[in-house]
This record gives structure tokens, C-alpha cells and sequence, in this order.
């Protein structure tokens, strides 16, 4: 009798365990499985939308992802960064060494950088000419491989705003060495659900999340034009005169051109490399984002002008680097001037306070 017992037991047992072994293939196959890898302090899960999180993010050869993330933020940890990476592998005929691959998306939060030149190239890389304004009230902007939100008053940081940014990188190295090339995380939608996701993630995590999380509901405004080859006047912004030379490499994008907000970008572009950017043309007149300019020098002479437009506060910033510093006609002042000006009279404010 307990012979037959512990058999039945055992055949019973067995047959259980089948059961979930066929539950939980079939949770795995249809994407149901509970326990799928999840990112940046559980803001972005395995297959939850853009193609670097899915399946379609591994389909080369030795593809393989990984992230790394500090410790969430917190209400005394104000920084915080994640990283996401997808690495692969393919032959390369010229060598018998593989050709690498790897794509990274990269997710920061915190107040703006507080040193001089860190924060110009916080501003370069985020109000690039590419980028689209955020809707529905959201302050920030996003492209197919960058974007940033400032965050509400409530998670500043010793009177600088905070904000959510994300980027992407991506590199091939072979027998000719490193090579930056262009990596898309996705559509601008796919890019800002990414980014409210982390958004309202730290900001719970930091304990200044507003009551109802951060939501986009209306399409995104789409850059009609695509970058072209820089040509005086710069975006074709009266006044915006650079000599920028016969052979130029220079290449210029059109950016948002609306009432509170207007974005001019220069960038210098070489082969397998990076970008550089060259020079920047920026009208904020959203609150949030004219907060983004807080601590940088101010006045004509150092590119950065603050006014009001109809009563609001409104900033006009200009930075030209080292590769076209000089080569504003008749000077850089001036053009800066011209600048601020003109984007004064388009959108009815004066002078811009510039005399």
C-alpha cells in the first residue's frame, strides 16, 4: 500500500511539474514570462517597445546586451546615470580579427552641469537643430538619437533644475581602427516614451514626482529639413554671417523655429568621426527651459542675453567654438547681435534687449 503511495505521489508530482514546465514555455513564447530583464531602476523592460530592448536588438551575429546603472536617485542622491548596450560580432574579410559593434543608449538624471564648458555642451548636445519641441506641455526636446526634460520646480537641486536626458553612441571597431557611426534608438515617439518612463521612474524614486505621472498624448511636430551644408546667413537667420571658408565641412540644421522657442545648430562633420558642434543659436522662452541657462555668464560678450517677451522671461544664447571663433563678419559681437534681433522682431519682442 505505501509502495503504491509513494508512486501515485510521484506520478502526481511528476505530472504537476510537466504543467508548469508547458505553462512557463508557453509564458516565455508569447512574451508573458514575469521575470524579463528590466533597465534603469525598472523604467524600460525587455520588449517593452523601441528595437534595441527587443528581440530585433540581437539579430546580429554575437549580439549580446547589457546594462549598467549607478543607485537610483534619491532625495539626498541627485545624479544618477543607466546604461544600456547591445554588442555583436561579424568576420571581417580584411582581417582575422572580427569586426565589434556596439550600441549604447545612455540615461542621465540630475540637475545641469555646473562648470562653464560643461554646461555649453550639455546645451549643444540637447538643443541640437535636429530635435523637435516635446508637446502637450512637456518641456524638453527629442530627436531620433537624443533627448531631455527639465523637470518640475519641485526637483530642483539648490536652485538648479533637474532633468532626464538621453542619448545614443555607437561605434565599429576593425583593422582601420574606431568608428563613430550614427545609431537611431527609434521614431521620436519611441524616444520620448522612453524618456517619460525614466522621467516619472526617477522622479518617484527621488520623491518629487508630481500626482499624476508625465504623459504625452499629441503627436510630435516632426523637423521638416534635414541638415545641409552650412551657408551664410546661418539658418537663414538675418544677420547671422559666418565666414566658414570654400571647402567647408560645416554642416547647419534648421531647428525648432516657434514663438518660445527657436534652435540653430552648426556641427562640424567628418568622416568616422563624431560630430563636433561648431555653433548654436538658441531663443527659450518656456519658463522651465529658460531656467536650463541659469549660471552660465551673461551679457552680449559672453552670448547670453535675458529679456522679456510679453512679460515672460525669455533668453537668447549664442556659442561659437574654437574651430569658427573669429569668424563672425564683421565680428562674432556683433553677430550675436544680429542674432538676437532679429529673433526679437519675428516674435514681437523689441530689441530683445540688446542695443
Amino acid at each position: 500500500m505505501d509502495s503504491r503511495r509513494r508512486r501515485r505521489g510521484a506520478l502526481l508530482a511528476g505530472t504537476v511539474a510537466g504543467a508548469v514546465l508547458v505553462s512557463a514555455i508557453g509564458l516565455w513564447a508569447t512574451d508573458s514570462w514575469p521575470f524579463r530583464d528590466s533597465y534603469c531602476w525598472g523604467a524600460w523592460e525587455q520588449n517593452s517597445g523601441a528595437a534595441f530592448l527587443g528581440d530585433d536588438g540581437l539579430d546580429k551575429s554575437g549580439s549580446e546586451r547589457r546594462a549598467t546603472e549607478s543607485a537610483p536617485p534619491s532625495s539626498v542622491r541627485h545624479h544618477a546615470s543607466c546604461t544600456v548596450a547591445v554588442t555583436s560580432t561579424v568576420p571581417d574579410e580584411d582581417s582575422d580579427e572580427p569586426l565589434t559593434f556596439k550600441e549604447q543608449v545612455t540615461v542621465e538624471y540630475g540637475p545641469v552641469p555646473t562648470g562653464v564648458e560643461e554646461h555649453r555642451a550639455w546645451i549643444a548636445r540637447y538643443f541640437d537643430g535636429s530635435a523637435s519641441q516635446l508637446p502637450d506641455g512637456l518641456d524638453g526636446l527629442v530627436a531620433g538619437d537624443r533627448a531631455m526634460l527639465v523637470l518640475p520646480d519641485t526637483c530642483d537641486v539648490d536652485g538648479r533644475p533637474s532633468a532626464v536626458t538621453i542619448r545614443s553612441e555607437s561605434t565599429g571597431d576593425g583593422h582601420l581602427g574606431k568608428v563613430a557611426m550614427p545609431f537611431t534608438i527609434g521614431s521620436r515617439s519611441d524616444v520620448t516614451r522612453l524618456l517619460l518612463d525614466a522621467a516619472n521612474t526617477g522622479m518617484r524614486k527621488a520623491g518629487c514626482a508630481p500626482d499624476e505621472p508625465l504623459r504625452m498624448t499629441s503627436p510630435i511636430v516632426t523637423i521638416a529639413e534635414d541638415d545641409e551644408t552650412a551657408r551664410s546667413p546661418l539658418c537663414r537667420i538675418p544677420g547671422v554671417t559666418l565666414e566658414l571658408g570654400r571647402s567647408s565641412q560645416y554642416q547647419e540644421q534648421v531647428g525648432v523655429v516657434g514663438e518660445r522657442l527657436q534652435t540653430c545648430s552648426v556641427v562640424w562633420r567628418a568622416p568616422r568621426m563624431p560630430d563636433e558642434p561648431a555653433a548654436q543659436y538658441v531663443m527659450a522662452g518656456e519658463p522651465r527651459l529658460v531656467a536650463l541657462f541659469k549660471g552660465l555668464p551673461e551679457g552680449v560678450g559672453n552670448g547670453l542675453v535675458r529679456t522679456e517677451c510679453d512679460g515672460r522671461q525669455t533668453v537668447f544664447y549664442g556659442n561659437v567654438q574654437s574651430g569658427l571663433e573669429g569668424a563672425g563678419r564683421p565680428d562674432d559681437r556683433q553677430v550675436f547681435t544680429n542674432f538676437t534681433k532679429s529673433v526679437s522682431k519675428r516674435i514681437g519682442c523689441g530689441a530683445g534687449g540688446v542695443a
